[in-house]
């Protein structure tokens, strides 16, 4: 192996894939989608408010018009119509532009302590599909009334009051002890969530990077520059310069893909939101009667915003990162080798298929397992795909929250790089022998030759 040949291959793939068009483009538009998914819901929930639509209450009996009040979605009128006029008028359609829904409320569905079948008694007719939003709401204002006045009807002073103080809302602080004796919060949602996020993000990168090892072989052994590379240098140190070129080129990307999205949503928190400490912000919590927010309701706010740091504070995130990184290298060096082994074997896209499928499917298997280890992240499942070489890449990210203990890191990672090195040990003999091979459609049976060959 030579060291100075392996370093100038390596510049030379990074060197043509950071002038690729591509590269840059795709490194300024990733930062934009994100920013997109996190700002788009914002916007998509102000598109999605129509004009306000018009429904119309049949209630001959009269109890129940008042309880219904316009809002910004529906505005609620008494019916100048029968049904049966109302029927009429559909396939006219000339009262849909005024009417979007009628509620029918034929008589009381309140008699002594019997309620009536809400299908007996109340239905909702319209002239298309009609929104679940407004069928909630007709129950949800109909439902308050009616237990109300079901409850007013046992005659038990003070009995609304009683089961209202009867409910019991719990919310538990959860802590955990250090080393030290010291007492931090700590939270499974947030554990969960940020071991999701790095299960994604490890999931996606070496897919998408060892995607990129596959497609540079194979391009060059298609336009036959390999040939000519052959000659001068060793199969071996060429793949290997390969992978690094592009796991360079993938941590350079990372890197700035970090660094754009920090800038991004910064300016985005101050376009839209003013900020994070904002006077408005800064107001609510210094004098929240100003606002129109009782004091109690803004200590309660504050005291929440202080548990989410006091959460996040406990969170090791210098070791989660740490290890994140070194499980990307590990990982992505792992598969870079098969799929570098897979492009040299391969003389088509459409040959690559049958190899990249069984890899894809080790892939997804690590992914679902990664899910399925969230709510149990010391279980079996969780324990085994951390330590097995070709799946902890991605499942020990959802563990590291949660602190693993020390040994199961260790052993993992020695694992995970030993792996790197038998793999890239077999992937350099097909590579040396497939990359001087064309017009041949390999198969597993015939790599294995290859393998043996001295």
């Amino acid at each position: 192996m030579s060291n100075n040949k392996i370093s100038v291959i390596i510049g030379r793939e990074y060197a043509i894939r950071v002038r690729k068009k591509s590269f840059w483009i795709m490194t300024f538009l990733m930062p934009i989608l994100f920013a997109a998914i996190t700002v788009l819901p914002i916007f998509i929930a102000q598109w999605a408010k129509d004009e306000q639509k018009t429904i119309a209450i049949i209630d001959p009996t009269g109890e129940y018009l008042p309880l219904f009040h316009d809002n910004e979605d529906f505005r609620y009128v008494p019916a100048d119509r029968t049904l049966e006029e109302y029927r009429d008028l559909a396939s006219s359609k000339s009262d849909e532009e005024h009417v979007t829904a009628i509620v029918d409320i034929s008589g009381p569905l309140l008699e002594g302590d019997s309620l009536y079948l809400a299908g007996d008694k109340l239905k909702i007719y319209s002239y298309k599909q009609l929104p679940s939003k407004l069928a909630g709401e007709v129950e949800r204002t109909l439902e308050t009334y009616l237990t109300n006045k079901l409850l007013d009807s046992y005659q038990i002073e003070g009995l609304k009051e009683m089961i209202e103080q009867s409910k019991v809302d719990l919310s538990i602080p959860t802590y955990k002890w250090g080393e030290a004796g010291n007492t931090e919060r700590t939270s499974g949602d947030v554990a969960g969530i940020i071991g999701m996020v790095l299960t994604g993000i490890s999931y996606m990168f070496i897919m998408m990077y060892g995607g990129m090892v596959l497609q540079g072989v194979l391009e060059e052994k298609k336009s036959r520059i390999m040939e000519v590379m052959v000659s001068s240098v060793k199969p071996f140190d060429m793949m290997m310069g390969k992978i690094l070129g592009v796991g360079l080129v993938g941590l350079s990307q990372i890197f700035l893909w970090f660094v754009l999205t920090g800038i991004l949503f910064f300016v985005l928190q101050f376009a839209l939101l003013g900020g994070i400490y904002s006077a408005n912000t800064l107001t609510a919590v210094q004098n929240p009667e100003q606002l129109g927010i009782s004091s109690q309701m803004g200590m309660e706010n504050f005291s929440q915003v202080q548990d989410v740091m006091s959460i996040i504070a406990g969170i090791n995130f210098t070791e989660i990162l740490t290890l994140f990184v070194l499980y990307f290298i590990g990982g992505y060096l792992l598969y870079a080798a098969l799929f570098a082994a897979i492009g040299s074997a391969v003389s088509s896209d459409e040959d690559t298929n049958q190899f990249v499928i069984p890899v894809s499917i080790l892939m997804l298997f690590s992914f679902y397992a990664a899910f399925g280890s969230r709510d149990n992240p010391d279980g079996p499942l969780a324990f085994w795909s951390s330590l097995f070489p070709f799946t902890s890449p991605v499942v020990m990210m959802v563990r590291l929250p949660y602190e693993v203990p020390l040994w199961q890191e260790i052993l993992s990672i020695g694992l995970l790089f030993l792996t790197f090195v038998g793999v890239t040990w077999l992937a350099s003999k097909i590579y040396r022998v497939g990359v001087l091979m064309y017009g041949k459609k390999p198969s597993f049976k015939e790599m294995w030759r290859w393998i043996n060959y001295n």
